[in-house]
């Protein structure tokens, strides 16, 4: 298990989660798949969130950015609420405040490499010299310094995955959402990514909250978090492998 936040980190909840509610129609009822959930990540803090195929893993991460909209609950980021924001107040706090890495990458076909990272400075009013110095520097840091002007369809799955993660993380949000970022990856090419996802979130202080099926990946987090019937509760990892070959 990686080591904790610096102490300071400790004392602050970046996001809080309070008894977050979620149900969808499902024939002629629904399907509650949150049901009262509670949660408190420190600023800093990895937190890797388990559970089984349809336990609302994905809904939680769209509900903590704003994507959707809980039934009832509340979910505050740096003491912002982002429940009670309206529609276009949550996606400039997104844009702003938040990164995405998602497991099929989401890189826009029609940009090169580095305007895919450029566009979400651009997205927040960074452009011109400024906005390409920035995204350049972001994928030397990923170590794709090199394929600045390649197409996105001709990296492989790996890189494709380091190009979203330097652009989430180039307007240096203060949280990182990932969900299931290894998930369409090999195991060597994903403990590689994780390598560089881990790497930069902890040199940045940067909250990772991460979705994930993968014991290894999850034993690199500082908590892990398992959805069980609608609500959060500590996992208990001990009888997983400790770590993926080749993770640090």
């Amino acid at each position: 298990m990686a080591a904790g936040p610096p102490r300071l980190f400790r004392k602050l909840h970046l996001i809080v989660i309070r008894q977050l509610c979620r149900s969808f129609s499902e024939g002629t009822g629904l399907h509650r798949v949150l049901d009262g959930a509670d949660a408190h990540i420190h600023r800093g803090e990895v937190v890797a969130v388990m559970g089984r195929s349809g336990s609302g893993k994905s809904t939680l991460l769209n509900l903590v950015s704003g994507i959707d909209r809980a039934d009832s609950g509340e979910v505050t980021i740096g003491g912002r609420t982002v429940t009670s924001m309206g529609e276009p107040e949550r996606t400039l706090f997104r844009r702003a405040r938040l990164g995405f890495v998602y497991q099929f990458f989401n890189l826009v076909p029609t940009l090169d490499v580095e305007e895919n990272v450029r566009l979400a400075l651009e997205l927040n009013g960074v452009r011109g010299a400024a906005a390409r110095q920035r995204s350049t520097a972001a994928l030397a840091e990923v170590g794709l310094g090199d394929r600045l002007r390649s197409a996105v369809d001709r990296l492989s799955g790996g890189e494709q995955q380091r190009v979203a993660i330097a652009r989430a993380l180039v307007h240096e949000p203060a949280v990182l959402l990932a969900d299931e970022p290894t998930g369409n990856l090999d195991e060597e090419t994903a403990s590689q990514v994780m390598r560089v996802l881990l790497s930069l979130t902890k040199s940045r202080g940067t909250t990772l909250v991460v979705v994930t099926h993968d014991a290894w990946l999850a034993s690199s987090a500082d908590r892990v978090l398992e959805l069980r019937e609608g609500k959060l509760v500590s996992a208990d990892l001990a009888r997983a492998p400790t770590r993926r070959t080749g993770v640090s």
